[in-house]
């Protein structure tokens, strides 16, 4: 199938850019909003392009989401527009023309606000009536080869519950592929 071969083209990429599941680190911000969550998970690996801010390694991740991810999220939004969810779009859903420098909290990041923002970590959100997520990218001060990218979520009802139900298996596999995709291309 496809979707099968783009999940091994990938596999090389695990050797040379292994991605590890660790919990959220306990000096970043994202720590904070652990309390209470109904899922949370962090994935660390080492950058093959160090010297990056938090928000330029968003961004470049974002822009090499994998065209079966994009699939993924384009079934998700109709999916969930019969439960009356928004389309949120796709991940790499970026403003080509917009600078790094010119971006503020409150802005919007792909599917995602920006809620936090600092050389080391940024945090991205979205919120409704069903659920709130926070993802972090986060690099430890002096450290910025090593990254973390960490999910919190918090459900408010049971939509939310079973909407991560469908979601948490999908996101086990989209992020660590993501980065192994984002950190073994130049292209």
């Amino acid at each position: 199938s496809p979707l099968l071969g783009r999940l091994a083209s990938t596999e090389y990429l695990t050797m040379a850019f292994p991605v590890k599941k660790v919990s959220v680190p306990i000096n970043s911000e994202v720590f904070k909003t652990l309390s209470g969550s109904y899922y949370s998970d962090s994935y660390y690996f080492c950058s093959s392009k160090p010297g990056r801010v938090a928000l330029q390694i968003w961004i470049d991740h974002a822009s090499k989401i994998p065209s079966w991810v994009n699939f993924l999220m384009a079934s998700r939004n109709k999916i969930v527009s019969v439960f009356g969810l928004n389309n949120i779009g796709h991940l790499g859903d970026l403003d080509a023309n917009k600078l790094l420098c010119e971006y503020q909290v409150g802005d919007r990041v792909g599917i995602f606000t920006l809620l936090f923002l600092s050389d080391n970590e940024i945090i991205l959100g979205d919120s409704d009536k069903h659920l709130d997520v926070n993802v972090s990218v986060y690099t430890e001060v002096g450290k910025p080869h090593e990254v973390s990218m960490s999910t919190v979520v918090h459900v408010h009802n049971f939509l939310g519950k079973l909407y991560m139900f469908f979601v948490k298996p999908m996101h086990k596999l989209i992020v660590p592929s993501s980065i192994k995709r984002a950190e073994g291309s130049d292209a």
